[in-house]
């Protein structure tokens, strides 16, 4: 008989990490702690995410996309995948970041990138949403593929940090994206780590690259949704004049990042 889609050990991937050695209930230990600690640093991201000075009420336009609660989601689903190794985890796992970064592309991304079929912000959400549910399908017919199919949107990210980069003189702006991609690479070489070099990590006792990267791509999303925001908002609401600063101080050792805006409600 086919194995249940919830039993344990009914995903088509397995992480190097040796499961079931530390707890027999959760299959992959350090994983699912990595996930955990991956979650509470995302609880970070209220104030990652955006700081007003003065509340532009009157303007009626500031309306971020917060995706907090898909990436949470996207958190507690990996908890689940490592927990368990099952078929379901890691579908929920993969598809809840695919529908988070659905939902950033979607508020986010600036007009100025829109294809020129694309007039309107709203044509692009529609047409976002089509392509995310049809990503969805097609990611059950070979799940193994659908983690190197999300490693790769990092390549577009990257891609449109450098071009905004090239027209940007702001240094703090500079040295952010310099600190993002510094998380990014520690994080995908972890990740790749893992999945190509697992004979000799295992033959050093020491197969547990997979949560170092989830520890790391958090770091690099709590100094990415700033930016990306900081962006948005010098396209949508360059009136408001986005700044980015850091929490609770810039001379701190351990900063969040964040965008701040001064006040120009008059300005409306």
């Amino acid at each position: 008989t086919m194995p249940s889609i919830f039993s344990y050990q009914s995903a088509e991937v397995d992480w190097c990490e040796g499961n079931f050695e530390r707890s027999a209930v959760i299959a992959e230990y350090y994983n699912t702690d990595g996930t955990s600690l991956f979650s509470f640093l995302l609880l970070l991201t209220p104030l990652n995410f955006l700081v007003l000075e003065e509340p532009p009420r009157a303007c009626g336009r500031m309306k971020l996309c917060h995706p907090k609660v898909p990436f949470l989601l996207a958190g507690v689903f990996s908890m689940y995948f490592h927990m368990t190794l099952s078929y379901v985890g890691q579908l929920l796992d993969e598809l809840s970041i695919l529908w988070g970064l659905a939902v950033a592309y979607s508020f986010w991304y600036p007009h100025v990138y829109f294809p020129k079929c694309i007039k309107t912000r709203k044509h692009f959400l529609w047409l976002t949403g089509t392509t995310t549910v049809i990503s969805t399908l097609m990611s059950f017919i070979k799940p193994t593929l659908n983690a190197y199919a999300l490693n790769c949107i990092a390549f577009h990210l990257l891609y449109l940090t450098w071009r905004e980069l090239k027209k940007c003189n702001d240094k703090r702006v500079h040295q952010m994206a310099k600190v993002m991609v510094m998380w990014w690479v520690l994080a995908i070489t972890s990740w790749i780590s893992d999945r190509w070099l697992c004979w000799f990590w295992q033959a050093v006792n020491f197969p547990y690259f997979h949560s170092f990267w989830h520890v790391l791509i958090a770091m690099s999303l709590l100094y990415c949704c700033p930016l990306v925001i900081y962006f948005n908002i010098l396209y949508e609401m360059p009136s408001f004049k986005p700044k980015l600063e850091y929490w609770p101080s810039d001379s701190w050792p351990v900063v969040v990042p964040y965008v701040a805006l001064e006040e120009s409600h008059k300005q409306c």
